[in-house]
């Protein structure tokens, strides 16, 4: 059961949570409840989950030196030793080969297009982790990337089109969240955990994060405005933009605490903050669906 644990916590279980931007086309076009495409939505979220876990393997037998300096990430199952590095391929080959049977066996139609998209994913985080990430501003875009081809991938399996303002919106956040990420390392590790820190200053990290946590409101706001939106979804969807901004506010206070950044780590260690984004959640549901 122990040996089951160190698995579930080297292929990031808690991080699947990203993965539901797959959802995000199909919720926002009111399609939500066409059996169909919910189907290939929820298998695209397990396929993904399953790439993710691949990178995050690959990305931590990488890392085991660096990681071992980390007073976080020095625990975790590769760095430890928990996990034996041949453990850790032969799972990411296991992984694979089920995401190449489920894709090809049940995403029927839009199979092909969803492979292209998770072996984007992989081969740019693979090159991420082999050399890119240590190189600046090149490591913060990859990061955004995997939250944008998440997006991009939900609207393929479902064949739905996103609103470019939501497009904006997505990779507004990613660089905000991105940027914090980066700001915070720098803060808790100096640059002794990347090399890649040794480029960046706090100042810099500060100006562009907030750059783009404006733009961010920006963008949804304009989505919630646009004639597209209103046509589909009504008027009611622009009373979530102060919803979403507390959201914002809340994380940035975390973000400035003492918090490393990273994310998953921010909203699942503050139950406040995931009581609001399951409260944005539920009101876009309800307006979407109900209103």
């Amino acid at each position: 059961m122990e040996k089951i644990k160190e698995y579930l916590k080297l292929i990031r279980v808690k991080h699947y949570f990203k993965n539901l931007l797959v959802f995000l086309p199909l919720l926002c076009s009111g399609e939500l409840f066409d059996k169909n495409k919910l189907i290939n939505c929820i298998l695209g979220f397990c396929l993904f989950s399953l790439t993710a876990s691949i990178v995050y393997i690959i990305n931590d037998l990488n890392d085991i030196e660096n990681d071992k300096k980390h007073t976080v990430k020095k625990n975790r199952p590769l760095a430890s030793g928990k996990v034996k590095k041949e453990e850790a391929y032969f799972l990411a080959i296991v992984l694979f080969v089920i995401i190449l049977v489920i894709n090809f066996l049940l995403l029927k139609g839009v199979a092909i297009y969803s492979l292209v998209i998770l072996l984007i994913y992989l081969l740019i985080n693979v090159a991420y982790s082999f050399g890119l990430k240590t190189k600046p501003i090149v490591d913060i875009v990859i990061l955004v990337s995997g939250f944008f081809l998440r997006v991009l991938y939900g609207s393929v399996i479902t064949d739905i089109r996103l609103s470019n303002w939501l497009y904006l919106t997505i990779i507004s956040a990613s660089f905000y969240m991105g940027l914090g990420k980066r700001r915070n390392e720098i803060i808790k590790q100096g640059d002794k955990s990347r090399e890649v820190l040794k480029r960046y200053s706090k100042d810099f990290l500060d100006r562009y994060m907030y750059s783009y946590l404006t733009l961010c409101v920006v963008f949804y706001s304009l989505w919630c405005v646009d004639s597209n939106t209103i046509s589909k979804l009504g008027t009611n969807v622009v009373l979530t933009v102060p919803l979403v901004m507390i959201i914002l506010m809340k994380y940035t206070l975390n973000i400035e605490g003492d918090s490393y950044g990273d994310p998953i780590d921010v909203i699942l260690s503050d139950k406040i903050l995931m009581v609001l984004v399951a409260l944005y959640a539920l009101c876009m549901f309800g307006i979407i669906y109900f209103f």
